[in-house]
């Protein structure tokens, strides 16, 4: 048993690490994924700043969590599409439009959560 919360503890100790990798490389090279955490930051200081119930803080930190790992889903899709090749396939601009559409119905959904939230205030 020992050997074994030893071994998965390395592997989850690896798995954080590369996923911190990933964000500061995201960071480093993509505008929307520094727009998004910007947001995000701007978006938890508002919930926390108004009357928000427990669980309406709770969905807007989700919701900017999940926007910026749409974010991350949709870097991983243009990087490997790119990867593939520079010359126009269809294909490969669905792949790159669908992963695009994800982070703005995520985006929308934090956007309607918001909206729900500041009609309930009144």
């Amino acid at each position: 048993m020992r050997a074994f919360v030893k071994r998965e503890w390395q592997r989850f100790s690896d798995r954080c690490r590369w996923s911190l990798q990933g964000v500061v490389a995201m960071w480093g090279a993509e505008p929307s994924f520094r727009f998004w955490s910007c947001l995000n930051v701007a978006s938890a200081a508002l919930a926390f700043a108004l009357p928000l119930s427990g669980e309406g803080r709770a969905l807007i930190l989700a919701l900017g969590v999940l926007v910026l790992a749409a974010e991350g889903l949709n870097t991983g899709v243009e990087a490997a599409v790119d990867r593939s090749g520079m010359e126009r396939d269809p294909l490969a601009k669905y792949a790159k439009d669908a992963a695009s559409a994800g982070v703005a119905l995520t985006a929308i959904a934090a956007g309607l959560a918001w909206v729900i939230l500041i009609i309930d205030l009144f």
